[in-house]
């Protein structure tokens, strides 16, 4: 399994953002994005914009993504909220891998990208020590 840090440079180049910075959480369950606005199309696409106009590799571009389900996420402080969970393909290093990610608002985190242990399980060893 490949070594990596507490943070790490995620490429979302499908989805027209390029390299952000993710969060690497192993508390975490599931990985999410920070999506600034969405809406159901049907039950089976999502459109949302990413990010926020403050951040670099914003677009304001609205996205249509795979909608795979909503799911209940707890966040640290235990309170729990309903989420819409998407698929795409991101690049971390030189392997491209399919990702599950929930859409919610991290605005006020330092990383827009959480990448939890649902992503990281078998496939990396994480080096809190590193940050990337």
């Amino acid at each position: 399994m490949k070594i990596i840090g507490r943070s790490v440079l995620v490429d979302f180049s499908e989805v027209g953002l390029g390299e952000l910075k993710a969060k690497v959480d192993t508390g975490a369950y599931t990985s999410s994005i920070h999506c600034s606005w969405y809406k159901a199309q049907s039950d089976q696409t999502i459109e949302c914009i990413l990010l926020d106009p403050e951040h670099p590799s914003y677009t304001g571009k609205r996205i249509i993504l795979p909608l795979l389900k909503d799911v209940s996420v707890k966040s640290s402080d235990g309170i729990s909220e309903q989420r819409p969970m998407v698929q795409t393909s991101i690049t971390l290093g030189e392997e491209k891998f399919d990702l599950y990610l929930t859409l919610t608002n991290r605005k006020d985190m330092r990383y827009p990208v959480l990448l939890g242990r649902r992503f990281l399980a078998d496939r990396f060893l994480v080096d809190v020590t590193r940050k990337s």
